[in-house]
């Protein structure tokens, strides 16, 4: 295999590491087997990033996020957990899942204001988590990642229910039951992941929209731990002045008043024009990276969304996924193509606030492809100034690859002790975000195979 195909093909098995479902934007699920050994989260106190929209475009966002499901579907009322919310964990909790949700729980409590507690019996507990395994989750529910269901409080609930109206969000008149499953058998940071979205569903929006730059609740999987945005959501959610049983136009009517008392930031105003994104978008994102389909037409995907967002006049988040999509895509099918998207990608995510995540994933890619052509100061620059976004963000294992990019670099450069650092360093994050230790190992080994001449002697 020559240089160029070998590049092509290490870049497109290895560097999307960071992605989670249900848009998995890494090449491989998580390694099989036992959750690693790992036995506490790596990052200090969350310090989210404060959102960056006008109060009058988060009220838009919120009554489409909490009115619309991901279908389109209309909900016709609002509804939430009335009262204090109780939580219970069942099944083979991974030894991380407590401090994380310790972790979240007190976040919602100080930032969202939410009134959660954890230790209730399952049996009257208004929210459950449920840990069972991978394979028998999936056996039912193949796609999913983790996922919340109303109504019921059990795995066994959920078979017998689960085509029923009782798991039916369209019928609840207030949220009083809900079970969270999430695989006992993954790596802690998506464990982690899960908890935070899906908690967060269950507490309040149940739709993702993709021109959020700044949420959880956006299928581009971005962002991993519940941001400021999405914590304003949940405050707003909570808020007094709703209840559950609410129409649209009531919310509606309420949701400035409350703004811009909870976000005074965010100014005045009533509800900003609407900004729909056309279904053909979502369904392209949706074939680019789905399951199925040969490499050449989910390439041809995201093409599809290209030209989506350029026909919409797009110069948002949606429009930088788009170009993110076929950079990734391109990676094994059109090396040229794909780093040309990753460059206008970037280019994009730098020109608004509340996009420095996605810039830092873009990044992430530049960087190996500059380690790849012998650009090691190329690398190490672009690295260096993703790291402490990535750090603020809690992705572990976006983390990680930087800091192993950083030390192929700094080897290149001829700075072996500070080299050896960077890689103790990875070692810190990567069995958080990576899982097993051979896992960790392929992973090394193919940010070291990137370099010339590293992936023989490192």
């Amino acid at each position: 295999m020559g240089f160029r195909a070998r590049l092509t093909a290490t870049l497109a098995a290895g560097l999307a590491l960071a992605g989670c479902a249900p848009l998995d934007l890494a090449p491989r699920a998580p390694a099989p087997g036992p959750a690693p050994e790992v036995t506490m989260a790596p990052f200090g106190p969350t310090r989210p990033f404060p959102p960056q929209a006008s109060n009058a475009q988060i009220a838009r966002d919120f009554l489409e996020l909490s009115f619309r499901m991901e279908s389109g579907r209309v909900l016709p009322r609002f509804t939430r957990y009335e009262g204090p919310v109780t939580l219970a964990v069942t099944g083979a909790a991974p030894p991380t899942a407590m401090a994380d949700l310790d972790r979240l729980l007190a976040r919602l409590r100080a930032e969202a204001g939410i009134e959660i507690t954890a230790g209730a019996p399952p049996a009257t507990a208004g929210l459950v988590v449920e840990f069972l395994p991978r394979a028998r989750m999936q056996a039912l529910v193949p796609q999913a990642a983790c996922f919340v269901v109303p109504g019921v409080s059990t795995w066994a609930e959920y078979r017998r229910f689960r085509r029923s109206a009782r798991v039916d969000w369209g019928e609840l008149d207030a949220r009083r039951r809900a079970t969270i499953f999430i695989p006992s058998d993954t790596v802690p940071q998506e464990v982690r992941d899960c908890l935070h979205e899906e908690i967060a569903q269950a507490l309040g929006p149940l739709n993702d929209l993709y021109r959020l730059p700044d949420s959880v609740f956006n299928d581009d999987n971005f962002h991993t731990v519940l941001t400021g945005f999405d914590m304003l959501i949940l405050r707003a959610t909570y808020d007094p002045a709703l209840a559950s049983g609410m129409t649209e136009a009531e919310v509606a009517q309420r949701l400035p008043g409350i703004l811009a008392r909870l976000n005074p930031a965010g100014g005045a105003g009533g509800l900003a024009p609407p900004d729909p994104t056309p279904r053909a978008y979502g369904e392209a994102i949706e074939a680019a990276f789905g399951p199925r389909g040969t490499k050449p037409a989910r390439l041809e995907a995201a093409r599809d969304a290209v030209r989506i967002a350029q026909g919409s006049g797009w110069t948002d988040t949606r429009a930088g996924f788009a170009w993110f999509a076929l950079g990734r895509l391109g990676l094994a099918e059109n090396l040229d193509e794909a780093v040309r998207a990753f460059f206008r990608a970037r280019d994009i995510y730098r020109g608004r606030p509340g996009m420095e995540v996605q810039a830092a994933h873009v990044e992430m890619q530049l960087a190996a492809f500059a380690l790849s052509t012998d650009r090691a100061e190329e690398a190490l620059l672009l690295a260096d100034r993703a790291a402490p976004i990535v750090r603020r963000a809690e992705n572990a294992a976006l983390l990680a690859t930087l800091e192993l990019i950083r030390a192929e670099a700094l080897d290149a450069l001829g700075q072996a002790d500070a080299a050896r650092a960077a890689r103790l360093d990875a070692m810190r994050w990567a069995g958080y975000g990576f899982g097993p230790e051979a896992e960790v190992r392929r992973r090394a080994e193919e940010i070291a195979s990137l370099r010339p001449g590293g992936g023989e002697d490192t």
